[in-house]
């Protein structure tokens, strides 16, 4: 009888350039480990490490990464931990060599590889960056030559966990079921603390201050249990785990590089205290084209915030509009946006409670336009606007900003490129089989919940969500933990009662989509964000507390399920 070898243990130990710095000794220390993945990059980032690398041509990378490895490079190596990062950013070659500098200063025998080929700057040279999102048999390919570290650049986030996998187990391309499988806990683990009750809508049962970062058991049939280390903050349950799948996602198909996973296949279990065990996760070939992102210099942005106080808010705003306006007729910049947020309230106990905001944003291609000329006349109505005039902060000068678009490159036009520890240089072949994508059919609801009294209330009291962007999209899961919650939920939340609920919507795109599995729904809000999130197009750029708001509304629950 043969047994089964046991579970691949991949740890994260960063969800973002700037996460908790000392996650990658906690992870290294808090128990049993094979891998480590940190994920440093997103579409925000890359524009920061573009800009890094024009002022430097050696920059372009996560330093911090470089920082923690001066710390516990020694300790992985002692452990037999590998580690696999895509801190390389626009610069993999460029951090392999300075681990590899780190490691004989240190005096620690470690093999380091990094992946290229997913730079596409000589097709937009006009782009700050220009990267595919490349998938996880390059890093496979580096780890079964024997890399102890590897680094890549832009790389899709779910490929830190295939890659391993792959190279563990011996997958090739086209045993899809396992890859999905795989996706599915990388995408789980990708963001660190979220998956373990950070960021959680039911944030009060995690019942932490600071949790712990994932793991999963990655076994050899795609299966996975995910985890974290005994005794680490935080909560691993099957709302926690549910929460980060539905994370910037859209329908039932997440489609990669590697493999097309079936989110609505994805079954969740507990499996005891902090363990959710996922399985049943389909997988299909990956789509014929690689997404790609492209950052660009957008222009020049400047802002100023009103105060106002008291009464007559309304008509105070008016007034410092229309002096506001009168600068604008000689120099009017591409575009102007006001918004009035109404954060007083009557009789307030303090000044604070007691005074609005009122933002004024300005952008346009020269920098001129929205600097001196801007700054200029909000300071020279301080003595001449509206009673109790005063701003958050001075306008400077004008920043630039940046706009991210999303493109698809075919497969085999990127030269994905394993680079090993001895300088060989073995090529990844694109996907031997690809299918286009088509929408997957609504599946069919559950029965409606039987009618009865209901009572005003917010959609949070039953309801957790979880929203983040995609570019210039936005996209809220919503999901609940009971099946007669579901039965009200697939019903009563449609894409009109979305609108209502959040009037943003109304005049744009909105998609729904089905999961069952999952007793959730998510919305797909499309041109949200205007240019992405380096535009700063709305108050919450990123829509992290879109699904916040969404909980907040309140409309009529059956009383059965509250």
């Amino acid at each position: 009888m043969t047994t089964a070898p046991r579970p691949l243990r991949i740890g994260n130990a960063s969800g973002f350039y700037g996460d908790r710095f000392d996650a990658m000794r906690e992870m290294l220390t808090g128990g049993e480990l094979d891998v480590l993945t940190g994920d440093y990059l997103a579409e925000l980032t890359m524009l920061i490490l573009g800009r890094d690398r024009l002022k430097d041509p050696d920059a372009g990378y996560a330093r911090t990464f470089l920082h923690q490895l001066e710390e516990c490079l020694g300790l992985a190596h002692e452990r037999g931990v590998r580690i696999v990062a895509n801190a390389g950013g626009l610069n993999p070659a460029g951090l392999a060599e300075a681990v590899r500098k780190l490691a004989d200063r240190l005096g620690i025998p470690v093999r380091v590889a990094h992946v290229e080929g997913d730079d596409l700057k000589d097709r937009y040279p006009d782009s700050l960056a220009a990267h595919a999102y490349l998938g996880g048999f390059g890093i496979a390919a580096c780890l079964r030559e024997g890399a102890d570290v590897v680094v890549t650049g832009r790389v899709t986030d779910a490929a830190l966990v295939t890659g391993p996998a792959a190279a563990h187990y011996g997958w090739g391309p086209g045993e899809y079921n396992r890859l999905a499988g795989a996706v599915v806990a990388g995408h789980v683990l990708e963001c660190g603390a979220q998956a373990t009750g950070g960021n959680y809508a039911f944030f009060d049962e995690a019942g932490t201050t600071r949790p712990g970062f994932p793991l999963a058991e990655l076994h050899e049939d795609g299966t996975c249990v995910i985890t974290k280390h005994p005794g680490t903050g935080g909560l691993v349950d099957v709302g926690t785990v549910t929460a980060q799948l539905l994370y910037e996602t859209a329908g039932a198909r997440y489609a990669g590089p590697d493999v097309t996973a079936r989110l609505d296949t994805v079954r969740l279990t507990q499996d005891g205290p902090d363990r959710v065990r996922i399985d049943c996760v389909r997988g299909e070939a990956p789509p014929p084209t690689l997404k790609a992102g492209v950052n660009r210099l957008g222009g020049f942005r400047n802002e100023v915030v009103f105060v106002l106080t008291g009464l007559e808010i309304e008509a105070k705003a008016a007034l410092v509009r229309r002096q506001m306006s009168d600068t604008f007729i000689k120099s009017r910049p591409a575009e102007v946006r006001w918004d009035l947020v109404r954060t007083d309230r009557p009789d307030a106990p303090s000044e604070e409670t007691a005074s609005a905001l009122l933002r004024l944003v300005v952008r346009d291609p020269a920098q001129e336009k929205v600097g001196r000329v801007l700054s200029g006349a909000a300071v020279e109505l301080a003595l001449a606007s509206y009673p109790g005039f005063h701003v958050l902060a001075p306008p400077e000068k004008g920043s630039p900003y940046g706009v991210f678009e999303g493109v698809y490159v075919p497969h085999g036009s990127v030269d994905h490129m394993a680079v090993l520890h001895d300088g060989r240089r073995l090529p990844v072949k694109p996907a031997h089989d690809t299918a286009v994508l088509h929408d997957v059919p609504e599946p069919p609801l559950p029965e409606p919940l039987p009618a009865g009294p209901t009572r005003r209330a917010p959609l949070g009291l039953v309801a957790g969500a979880r929203s983040g962007d995609k570019g210039g999209n936005a996209n809220v899961g919503v999901w609940v933990r009971t099946d007669d919650a579901w039965r009200w939920l697939a019903h009563e939340l449609t894409v009109d009662r979305f609108r209502q609920l959040i009037p943003e919507s109304r005049e744009l795109k909105v998609s729904r989509h089905v999961l069952p599995n999952l007793r959730a729904l998510n919305f797909v809000v499309e041109g949200i964000l205007g240019e992405g999130v380096a535009a700063q197009h709305r108050f919450d750029p990123q829509a992290k507390a879109l699904g916040e708001w969404l909980r907040s509304r309140h409309l009529d629950i059956p009383e059965v399920l509250l």
